[in-house]
């Protein structure tokens, strides 16, 4: 039987501009909740449940490991929705305080030749009050992770305000966080990442969710810190010493790269798109390489959720092999459609205990 995604809708969407592809799936997602049984026949289609995948990470029950990652339901949109194709959880953002607009458009480009995206997109979201308020209307069980950020216009010395700000608004709505300062589309982000500047960003927003666990009389939610695939292995030896020292629950990795090695576009065509961060294929061995490294440096110290080029079973399971606890899509989901997920989720049942570690 043909899967309706890749044979009827995918044609369709890549007719059109890329980001009007997304706004067109999303309306389509919303739409569901009006249709009598809707949600019903989506979860027959690609949903997969059993306890063997069941996963407790950093504390959470998470229905399996196959999550939605940040950058596609910036603002909080369609979480409800996407529980009905399977996801394990999802995470929503990156959210900033304030509302912004992002970079000018045309910011998100597709290479079909390399299965991959180029986005530089900005922390576009509607801004954490609004994206609070529409968490607090969950009807779905499912994890939802928050990705948080800063403001453009907030000068890197008073980056810690903002996050602040993000992790104390969404705290009654999320059920862990995740710091991104490796965004490559955010001017001077990724100098957050540097030694100094992240052990203190990340030991204030540690002492802050303690403080406000504390407060509610709850266990501190937790702090996840999402890394870049361009690091040195110098880099990532600082990034096991500050996890350590910080006590922040684990790592995501990898965001997207700024590098157009190896691709198969041409040339001229990737110039012209210009800057942004590539995702897809193209990132998949340097993603799993990273996860390998912080998890035979830090002897498997804390858990990581792998992102990067997940485009097929065999993409999830080398993840989890080289150490991930977790995985998450965001181009493969693009380019291969909801069935991924309940297929990565069908193979990871195939396998043979210890398989995977």
């Amino acid at each position: 039987m043909p899967d309706i995604y890749t044979s009827f809708l995918k044609p369709f969407l890549f007719k059109l501009k890329p980001e009007k592809a997304h706004h067109f799936t999303f309306a389509l997602l919303k739409a569901t909740k009006y249709i009598p049984f809707s949600s019903f026949i989506l979860r027959q289609m690609y949903e997969v449940k059993s306890k063997k995948l069941e996963r407790e990470v950093f504390g959470i029950r998470f229905a399996n490991p196959v999550g939605l990652a940040a950058g596609m339901d910036k603002n909080a949109l369609v979480f409800n929705e996407l529980a009905t194709i399977g996801f394990g959880f999802v995470e929503i953002g990156t959210v900033t305080p304030k509302p912004q607009y992002g970079n000018p458009l045309p910011r998100l480009f597709r290479l079909p030749f390399d299965n991959a995206l180029i986005n530089r997109m900005g922390f576009n979201n509607d801004g954490v009050e609004k994206i609070a308020d529409r968490l607090k209307k969950r009807s779905h069980s499912i994890v939802i992770g928050g990705n948080i950020g800063k403001n453009k216009a907030t000068p890197n010395e008073n980056a810690i305000d903002d996050y602040k700000i993000c992790l104390t608004t969404l705290y009654d709505c999320v059920d862990y966080f995740v710091v991104n300062v490796s965004s490559p589309n955010t001017p001077g982000l990724r100098e957050l990442q540097e030694k100094e500047p992240l052990k203190q960003l990340l030991s204030a927003l540690k002492q802050l969710g303690n403080q406000l666990a504390q407060e509610k009389k709850i266990q501190p939610k937790p702090i996840l810190l999402k890394i870049a695939p361009d690091l040195t292995d110098r880099q990532l030896d600082d990034i096991v010493e500050i996890v350590l020292e910080t006590q922040i629950s684990g790592i995501i990795a990898t965001n997207t790269t700024i590098s157009r090695d190896g691709l198969e576009t041409e040339a001229s065509n990737i110039t012209a798109i210009g800057a942004g961060g590539l995702s897809g294929k193209p990132v998949k061995a340097k993603s799993t390489e990273v996860i390998k490294y912080l998890h035979t440096k830090s002897k498997a110290a804390f858990p990581i959720i792998g992102v990067g080029g997940i485009h097929s079973p065999a993409d999830a399971i080398e993840k989890l092999q080289a150490g991930a606890s977790l995985v998450q899509l965001y181009t493969g989901f693009v380019y291969e459609g909801p069935k991924l997920i309940g297929d990565i989720n069908k193979a990871i049942l195939s396998l043979k205990p210890m398989s995977l570690t």
